[in-house]
């Protein structure tokens, strides 16, 4: 019996001690705050991906899409729109990661915030590290080895990261701007 309530007291610490790991930053509205401001209207863009863009939008990412489903969020100021949003989940090592993309109107990256993060934080990429992502870097040159630097210890978290970075700009590009390169 003893032995019984040893096993189960590990499990259950063992439990309580991978829940730990998770860490969840912000919520969905949180995220639209930081993406857009208090002030903006948000819209949502859904956005349905026939087999000819989604092939497209691989290409141009050079990472397979989940889905043909995605949303968008609109940021708009008296009608007008300031800006995009996505709220991009993936894998990094074996947990996940969420991630908040926001794109300037005209497309170019404005801010990436991680909105949870599943594995150890050790292996999450600091602020300074998405900042070298902003402004107009080409997707071509998305990519550790590229204009991005990597990060030690972090690396899979930083090519999940430039992955889905290169998704939603991709996807904007195809679907909101209609670019067809």
């Amino acid at each position: 019996m003893r032995a019984l309530i040893a096993v189960l007291t590990g499990i259950g610490l063992a439990a309580m001690s991978a829940a730990s790991l998770a860490k969840i930053y912000y919520s969905k509205q949180e995220a639209m705050e930081l993406a857009f401001g208090k002030d903006a209207e948000v819209e949502m863009l859904p956005l349905f991906l026939t087999s000819e863009q989604r092939r497209r939008i691989e290409q141009k990412a050079r990472a397979k899409l989940e889905s043909s489903l995605y949303t968008l969020y609109v940021g708009k100021r008296d009608g007008n729109p300031v800006g995009y949003a996505a709220i991009e989940t993936h894998t990094v090592r074996t947990k996940p990661e969420t991630l908040l993309i926001v794109l300037n109107a005209d497309g170019t990256l404005k801010r990436i915030e991680i909105l949870a993060f599943h594995e150890p934080q050790e292996y999450q990429p600091p602020d300074r590290w998405f900042a070298q992502l902003l402004g107009g870097v080409s997707l071509a040159d998305l990519r550790l080895g590229g204009e991005v630097e990597g990060i030690s210890g972090a690396t899979l978290s930083a090519r999940a990261a430039i992955e889905s970075v290169r998704k939603i700009v991709s996807l904007y590009r195809e679907m909101v701007v209609g670019e067809r390169q």
